[in-house]
């Protein structure tokens, strides 16, 4: 609507008149602003490398450039050897993003092996706020034998003291099948290794597969040892892995729930995306995830 102005109107009441209009509109593009940003989450999210790697996406180098592309804030791979981890180390540095974890086996039935092979690496580690993300598995079929317990705890007591003389943290990682698959059983050994520098990790995937109950209860236990926590998309009440791990906009389960449950112990720590075995496009699927991590960030 337009308003005739009288050519008798005093200037000063015309400079006013518009400075009010001026305050209304900006107050009115600030609160657009406001109420359309997204909430931006205090967790950095990283790429683990079981969905960094297609037949274009091969080499540390290029899984790296690919996810710096799309938005994360670094990668979670696993351990194969020295010189392959040196080229994960210079691709990140040389795009400013940071390796959160490395996955690393201890394997019970080989303890002196998995031992020499943690201090490798950690020693190529030493200095970086990385953490070793460890496996277990037991020296039987069965996970969780008890009679592996007292060998488990002793092994991860030595990997934490030597992670901490290199200034790392050690977060231990539940899987399904393993010696550890459950975030109740890594508390236990957390409890019981008794080192500051470690910690457990939650995985909804294995978490799913393994228990799939009481969510708030699960994280409760795990509070107070919490260092790194992994999220894909899910199907609620799913049996199977493709059911299990999807991409974040994908799947019925609810992950919002956890990033609530997450918030409300106050944990700020990182964030791993999980896509093992979705197969396909490493670019699509991550699209995919970082735009479920965007509706997420507004749904919290």
């Amino acid at each position: 609507m337009l308003v005739e102005i009288p050519d008798t109107m005093p200037c000063q009441i015309l400079i006013l008149g518009c400075n009010r209009v001026l305050a209304v509109v900006v107050m009115v593009l600030a609160l657009g602003c406001v109420e359309g940003a997204a909430i931006e989450l205090p967790n950095p999210l990283f790429a683990m490398d079981t969905g960094t790697q297609d037949a274009t996406h091969k080499t540390p180098a290029e899984q790296v450039a690919l996810v710096k592309e799309i938005g994360f804030a670094g990668v979670g791979p696993t351990y194969h050897n020295t010189a392959e981890l040196q080229q994960w180390l210079v691709a990140l540095d040389q795009n400013r993003l940071k390796m959160f974890a490395l996955y690393l086996p201890l394997r019970l039935d080989d303890v002196p092996g998995s031992l020499a092979t943690v201090k490798e690496a950690a020693a190529a580690l030493r200095g970086r706020d990385t953490l070793l993300w460890l496996y277990v598995t037991g020296k039987g079929e069965m996970p969780e034998d008890p009679g592996d317990e007292t060998v488990a705890v002793q092994a991860i007591r030595d990997i934490s003291d030597y992670a901490s003389d290199v200034g790392l943290r050690v977060a231990l990682y539940p899987h399904t099948g393993f010696f550890l698959q459950s975030i109740e059983h890594a508390v236990r050994l957390a409890e019981n290794v008794h080192r500051q520098n470690l910690g457990v990790t939650f995985n909804l995937c294995h978490w799913l597969m393994v228990d799939g109950g009481d969510l708030g209860a699960s994280l409760k236990t795990a509070r107070l040892y919490l260092f790194c926590v992994t999220l894909n998309g899910a199907d609620s009440g799913g049996k199977t892995w493709k059911e299990l791990i999807q991409p974040l906009d994908r799947g019925t389960f609810d992950v919002s729930q956890v990033l609530r449950l997450l918030s409300k112990l106050k944990y700020t720590g990182p964030i791993g995306l999980q896509h093992y075995g979705i197969g396909g496009d490493a670019r699509e699927n991550l699209e995919h995830s970082m735009e479920g991590w965007k509706r997420l960030s507004m749904a919290k």
